[in-house]
């Protein structure tokens, strides 16, 4: 994996916290009333594994996750980057928003980099 300052690499971990307890929320709430949650605890349990995987590369935390579970959660979060880069776009130049839309992007690139290397 390339070498990432640990700014970006603390910045990363907490973006990454950050959407896996939104996801959690909300699959939280979708179970108490009843709606589908196959799709948010698929992305919830996405989110968690390149965190994981992230902390293990540079942090040298455990990850022991098997190499399908690993290349499911790679698959997954690959395919929320059209929606973030979409996001990115219609985001104002300077805004907060912007800036918290383009850690998470550089966040989840990062995870996904983090699992392709371990299915090496």
């Amino acid at each position: 994996m390339k070498t990432v300052n640990q700014d970006i690499q603390d910045l990363s971990i907490k973006s990454l916290e950050s959407t896996f307890n939104k996801l959690s929320t909300s699959y939280k709430s979708m179970t108490e009333k009843g709606l589908n949650t196959s799709l948010v605890q698929k992305r919830r349990d996405a989110v968690k594994i390149g965190l994981e995987s992230l902390k293990g590369t540079w942090n040298g935390e455990d990850f022991s996750d098997d190499e399908e579970t690993v290349l499911t959660s790679k698959e997954v979060l690959h395919g929320l980057l059209p929606s973030i880069k979409s996001q990115l776009e219609k985001a104002k130049e300077g805004s907060s928003q912007k800036t918290l839309i383009e850690r998470r992007l550089t966040a989840l690139e990062l995870a996904i980099e983090s699992l392709e290397n371990r299915l090496l």
